[in-house]
């Protein structure tokens, strides 16, 4: 009878051990996995500022083109 407690004690600490370890592994991949979806998300919040510095850049240039193109007109036409 003490041959199948031991046999049950040694089987329950593999189940233990291989659990706990199943545990660790899933942790640190999840945690892995989170540290790579927060370097994404902070690229995207840096071009999401970068969008209204770029909108406003190119609102100017617009205007620069039609104040051109308003001053050849004068000029061909005048």
């Amino acid at each position: 009878m003490a041959i199948e407690i031991i046999v049950a004690l040694i089987a329950f600490a593999g189940t233990a051990i291989g659990s706990f370890g199943g545990i660790i592994a899933s942790s640190k991949l999840t945690e892995f996995r989170l540290k790579q979806l927060e370097k994404k998300v902070d690229e995207q919040n840096s071009f999401t500022r970068r969008i209204p510095v770029i909108e406003e850049r190119l609102s100017s240039i617009n205007h620069r083109v039609t104040d051109l193109e308003s001053f050849q007109q004068i000029q061909i036409g005048g």
